[in-house]
């Protein structure tokens, strides 16, 4: 009744599909697993931007490499800004998605170490090789406050650090390499300016991160393991569908016979 199973194209289906099951489980599982990294990001976040600001100096120090857990939190920070030494990031967007600059300035503490600053986007001029211009920082002693963040780097970002870029622009931003730039030492990471708010909006500053969006990925584990389950379902209707239609085509051939064996003989006038 069931010998079609053991066919080379149904052996071939079962095979496919025992292969089927665990790959679409595991799928379900890699999903899930970024849901909950998701949701322990968001969680991070929320937590890191609630939390009372510190001085950036409890957080971080030259060379220092500023872990994922303080990713956000907020510091502050009190020196004056080194406009002489001011830089721009390429192909930042904006966050309508427009490409310009993030500006970068190295804030003077008393103690004469640096703290890099990312004040914010400008959109980029016609011509991108030349220094834009851009807004002029708070002079004299100012206290800031802002989100701390790890230094960038080509294999965490996917960004390329082109060396060939004209002065006073980068494509990273990284304080050892500022540290070398401005031939001072400088701490770890960098800040991302949320206080004070420059006057007329510019440079755009840097929004919040989202810490509301989860994703769709616990919907794409949950359909994955409907895949799964619907394996075998799909591979018994098939052989339920087979069987079926093969005592079809034996009962058509059995009624086939039938008639030929009750059909009179011809007669030899007939011949």
């Amino acid at each position: 009744m069931y010998r079609f199973l053991f066919t080379r194209q149904w052996v071939i289906l079962a095979l496919l599909s025992l292969a089927l099951i665990p790959t679409m489980i595991e799928l379900g599982f890699w999903q899930l697993h970024r849901h909950e990294h998701k949701v322990a990001q968001n969680t991070l976040i929320s937590d890191n931007l609630k939390a009372k600001p510190v001085p950036v100096t409890e957080l971080t120090s030259p060379g220092h490499t500023v872990p994922y857990s303080d990713y956000w939190r907020r510091v502050t920070a009190t020196g004056r800004f080194d406009t002489a030494h001011e830089v721009v990031v390429r192909r930042r967007t904006s966050s309508d998605e427009q490409v310009g600059y993030h500006v970068l300035i190295p804030l003077v503490l008393d103690d004469g170490r640096a703290l890099i600053v990312n004040r914010g986007w400008i959109p980029s001029g016609d011509d991108q090789r030349a220094f834009p211009k851009i807004p002029a920082p708070p002079s004299g002693e100012v206290t800031i406050t802002g989100r701390l963040k790890a230094d960038e780097t080509t294999k965490g970002s996917g960004i390329r650090d082109l060396r060939d870029l004209p002065p006073r622009q980068v494509m990273l931003i990284n304080s050892e390499e500022q540290a070398a730039y401005l031939d001072r030492t400088v701490l770890g990471g960098y800040v991302e300016l949320t206080s004070p708010v420059p006057a007329g909006r510019s440079p755009q500053q840097i929004p919040d991160p989202d810490d509301g969006s989860i994703g769709p990925h616990m919907a794409y584990a949950v359909q994955w393991w409907l895949f799964a389950a619907g394996v075998p379902v799909g591979f018994v209707v098939l052989v339920r569908r087979e069987k079926r239609d093969r005592a079809a085509a034996a009962d058509a051939d059995s009624g086939s016979d039938a008639e030929q064996q009750g059909a009179p003989e011809p007669s030899p006038a007939s011949v």
